[in-house]
């Protein structure tokens, strides 16, 4: 079981980091790659999706985390 949370856990931090890395420092986002922000119809839409997409992700590492470093799950 433990392993099965550490394989959680080293995969959601590989997902957290390239999320992140995703992440326009000046909000573009998604919208940016392939230069012009008419590759999606709605900006912001995908700007929002994107952002719950790492809050989940995120949530899910701390979790595992937790469980793993107080020894919860043995």
């Amino acid at each position: 079981m433990v392993h099965f949370f550490q394989l959680v856990q080293i995969t959601s931090g590989a997902l957290l980091v390239l999320l992140i890395l995703l992440h326009s420092p000046k909000g573009d986002g998604l919208a940016s790659i392939g230069g012009s922000s008419q590759l999606f119809s709605s900006q912001k839409g995908v700007e929002a999706g994107l952002n719950k997409l790492t809050m989940w992700i995120a949530i899910i590492f701390g979790v595992v985390s937790l469980l793993l470093g107080f020894n919860i799950i043995r």
